[in-house]
């Protein structure tokens, strides 16, 4: 069952990270995008996060069952400093990207203002969840 577990941690570790790395090149073409295709690209933009944060329900609840099951305690160094960026990175989640977005439907939004804030936060982010797998998979000593 362990291994069952582990699996779906890694799966939804890649699946909580790797839409970032598409949203990149998405803002990219942001900037030149005519009306309707920006549209449809906020859209997608939106659904990456979504699926980021369901993922991410998956990786906590995958997580909490793997240090039960494991010989780890909850005062290990790299878990605290796991649980401590994790939930900075909730709280980033939730002001970085629906806010920006939700501009975009303003008559007058400085369209480039908006696609730089959004590139920003998405670096940031992807910086922030790197940390934390970094974290997981060296699961280094720190005190």
């Amino acid at each position: 069952m362990y291994t069952v577990i582990l699996f779906l941690h890694v799966l939804s570790a890649v699946s909580s990270i790797g839409p970032f790395f598409v949203l990149v090149p998405l803002t990219q073409r942001m900037n030149e995008a005519p009306g309707d295709v920006l549209s449809a690209q906020i859209v997608t933009f939106r659904s990456a996060v979504r699926l980021v944060k369901h993922a991410g329900h998956v990786l906590v609840t995958t997580g909490v069952l793997l240090i039960w099951q494991s010989y780890w305690q909850w005062t290990t160094s790299w878990i605290v400093m796991t649980l401590v960026i994790m939930f900075g990175s909730i709280v980033f989640l939730a002001r970085a990207f629906k806010p920006v977005l939700k501009k975009f439907e303003e008559p007058h939004a400085d369209r480039r203002s908006l696609i730089q804030k959004l590139q920003r936060s998405l670096w940031i982010y992807i910086v922030i969840l790197l940390a934390m797998l970094w974290l997981m998979v060296a699961k280094p000593e720190l005190w």
